[in-house]
């Protein structure tokens, strides 16, 4: 990479990463888990995009330009070819003691179904559970966490009944989940397209406007504005794409995937950004 180049590649990342952090740790997912996961999507993109003359890209090839291990390199390879990606060994201490209380047989009943523990007391107790599971988070701080997100709640005895096995700081559907990946995944695509596209053709259309000098009494009206004549916009471009949807009954023809996406602004960039 151009030495020029790093910082702002480095601005755009941090920016680009930030929503990304935001729903992985909505959704309870690591640092390492996110880390390992990228490896492996660095490994599949430099394997696919990186060939020469349309050949799979090497594997020595990806360990340049990846930074990883040529060993490291092949085991990712492995683990894509086989359609199972590794787990993370390093999960969230609150999973581990959810987990752990759906799994261990101390801390279940002749159905194999999570008991209700007292916090202390006789065993099995949450004391001992979390001394088993809990790693270096206070138990306080755990016992906490996990009431206040709906993981454990208490009974009318005042044991803890556990509702969760993973622990989850903000419920989300998986719709919306999958909603947030693809869209950001075809919004950057076209960005990522125009970057390499050549000014004689090959870019996307894209555009945006924005002004940092609203007044903050106009946000209310600029949402109705946009609600209406996003939704007007889109319904137009819905009828077009009916109009030239592919005849199912001609087998020679390949359906391919158009269309577009609209996303309001509201808010400042993250501080020093630009």
């Amino acid at each position: 990479m151009n030495e020029d180049m790093k910082p702002r590649i480095r601005d755009a990342c941090q920016l680009l990463l930030r929503p990304v952090a935001s729903v992985v740790l909505k959704c309870g997912m690591t640092w390492k888990e996110f880390a390992d996961l990228s490896k492996s999507v660095f490994v599949d993109v430099a394997s696919e995009e990186f060939g020469i003359k349309g050949r799979p890209t090497n594997i020595s090839r990806m360990s340049i330009l990846t930074g990883i291990s040529r060993k490291e390199v092949k085991r990712q390879r492995e683990l894509l070819d086989a359609k199972t990606p590794e787990t993370s060994s390093k999960t969230t201490d609150a999973t581990r003691v959810l987990s752990g209380w759906h799994q261990d047989p101390d801390y279940l009943n002749g159905g194999r179904q999570p008991v209700p523990l007292p916090e202390t007391g006789p065993e099995p107790n949450f004391s001992g559970l979390f001394a088993r599971y809990g790693g270096d988070t206070p138990l306080q701080t755990m016992l906490k966490e996990l009431l206040n997100t709906n993981s454990i709640q208490e009974d009318a005895a005042g044991r803890l009944v556990v509702k969760s096995r993973y622990y989850m700081p903000t419920v989300m559907s998986e719709g919306h989940i999958q909603f947030f990946g693809s869209n950001l995944f075809d919004h950057a695509q076209t960005l990522n397209t125009n970057l390499a596209a050549t000014a004689d053709g090959g870019k996307r259309f894209e555009g945006f406007a924005v002004d940092d000098r609203i007044d903050p009494d106009a946000a209310d009206d600029f949402k109705t504005f946009i609600d209406r004549r996003g939704q007007q916009f889109l319904e137009e471009v819905d009828d077009w794409l009916d109009k030239h949807r592919a005849d199912s009954s001609n087998k020679s023809t390949i359906p391919i995937r158009l269309g577009v996406g609209l996303y309001a602004i509201h808010g400042p960039l993250p501080r020093g950004k630009s």
